[in-house]
């Protein structure tokens, strides 16, 4: 049966509030400049686990997007990224001494566009990563892909090197819409991208895909849909467009008058999910789909799936390491963020070998409600009986406040809590961030300074 969602579009409307999409709690705004390299290595020290999950920012784009909010340098010059590469193996060889007895489960490539390297700088970036690091037989190796600079051969080298998951950005295949966020690419491509490597074995091939763009009509959005859907992709991550052009220069090309209105950005969000669920996507956690079979939707199923920097996994033990510009760890009870811009990166790491620029060490409270929100943006309900054991709490006392909280969302049919566990209603799905900022002890601070997008 189809995992449809149905929701009253005036509930949606009442709680589609500004908030994080929580790939952390606490978020990054919480991170803070007197944390530093000392702390980061001791908790690598004290940490629990030894499996390792790596993330490399790769920051360069051949052409800049209108609309996106990625840390990215936009450059023709591929001789800048050897310089990068440098620079990244630098901090490799520095960050490896403390990881030589954890195993890398895990590795992502995301930017920018990590497919801006050229086939050698691949085979050196892998072939590094490979002599400091150790990688498990069976790692997932996952890169971002822009399918408008690339031959189709790139696949196969990508396999050679051992990657087994691709991502392609799709966003929208109508070119009224590609033309108004300077994103032209050929649809028929990327077809071809796709069942190439299905024939090379990659083990998941996602879509993105982004509604709210401008000139976006629901008729236009049904091409999209249908293309997606022809496509046949394993995931799909489906992202709100934030239109914040104070923040972000580039979206200052887009006017404001091109953009749907938020009731049609609203009707355009309810029918990607129906055509997706009515197709046979399980709805993972928020804005991903997946397709039954898929490792995700399986993980979700038998509650353990987990939410990270990347997005959702299923590699939910892994500490976390970020290499490169801007580049965020989770190692232990710690966060950690590389220097945002490029100058500073490579100053710090030949100053110091590692380019920490803030963090935070995450206290018991907030261990604890990071652990509820995860569970809660993951596989949407919480087993209170559990939790209480785990974290030796009284669950309605430690959260008196929040409970009472909730009851509005308990009201309109959003959530429905007992002794034994909260669960967050089929209806409530699309709203789990607006329920988890209940919990949110930071929330109240940063509610006010417009730096979260729309939760819808």
């Amino acid at each position: 049966m189809p995992d449809t969602i149905q929701i009253d579009t005036q509930l949606l409307n009442k709680y589609n509030i500004n908030g994080p999409r929580y790939t952390s709690y606490p978020t990054a705004l919480e991170f803070h400049s007197d944390f530093n390299e000392e702390d980061l290595i001791e908790a690598v020290a004290a940490g629990d686990t030894r499996d390792l999950a790596l993330y490399l920012h790769i920051p360069f784009c051949h052409s800049l997007c209108y609309y996106c909010g990625c840390n990215k340098i936009v450059t023709r010059h591929r001789h800048k990224a050897d310089d990068y590469l440098d620079y990244l193996i630098k901090e490799m060889e520095s960050r490896a001494q403390h990881f030589s007895d954890y195993q890398v489960k895990q590795l992502h490539l995301g930017g920018g566009t990590p497919s801006f390297l050229t086939e050698s700088q691949f085979t050196r970036l892998i072939s590094e990563l490979r002599h400091h690091f150790n990688f498990a037989d069976d790692a997932e190796m996952g890169i971002e892909i822009d399918p408008r600079e690339i031959e189709l051969d790139l696949l196969d080298h990508l396999k050679t090197l051992g990657f087994n998951r691709l991502s392609f950005g799709l966003q929208d295949t109508n070119q009224e819409v590609q033309e108004a966020i300077n994103r032209i690419q050929d649809t028929q491509f990327v077809a071809e991208l796709i069942k190439r490597g299905r024939e090379l074995g990659y083990q998941s091939i996602n879509l993105d895909v982004i509604y709210g763009l401008p000139h976006q009509t629901p008729a236009l959005f049904t091409k999209t849909l249908s293309d997606v859907m022809k496509l046949d992709p394993d995931r799909i991550s489906l992202f709100s467009y934030a239109h914040l052009p104070a923040r972000f220069a580039a979206q200052r090309k887009i006017k404001d008058d091109w953009l749907p209105s938020g009731q049609v950005k609203l009707g355009l969000m309810l029918q990607a999910i129906d055509t997706l669920t009515s197709s046979g996507y399980v709805a993972i956690g928020m804005d991903h789909f997946a397709k039954p079979t898929d490792e995700l939707a399986i993980a979700q199923q038998e509650g353990h799936l987990h939410r990270n920097f990347q997005g959702y996994t299923t590699q939910g033990n892994c500490d976390l390491l970020g290499l490169g510009v801007s580049s965020i760890s989770s190692i232990s009870n710690v966060f950690s963020q590389n220097q945002k811009g490029l100058k500073e990166y490579y100053q710090a790491i030949d100053n110091d070998g590692s380019a920490v620029d803030k963090g935070l060490t995450l206290d018991n409270d907030d261990l604890i409600r990071a652990s509820l929100i995860k569970q809660l943006m993951c596989n949407f309900r919480l087993d209170i009986v559990k939790f209480n054991q785990q974290w030796q709490i009284d669950f309605n006392d430690y959260f008196a406040t929040e409970i009472k909280n909730l009851n509005d969302f308990i009201k309109d049919d959003l959530v429905e809590i007992t002794k034994e566990e909260i669960r967050i209603q089929k209806t409530g799905r699309l709203l789990v961030r607006t329920i988890c900022m209940t919990f949110d002890k930071y929330m109240a601070k940063q509610i006010n300074k417009q730096r979260f997008s729309r939760v819808i």
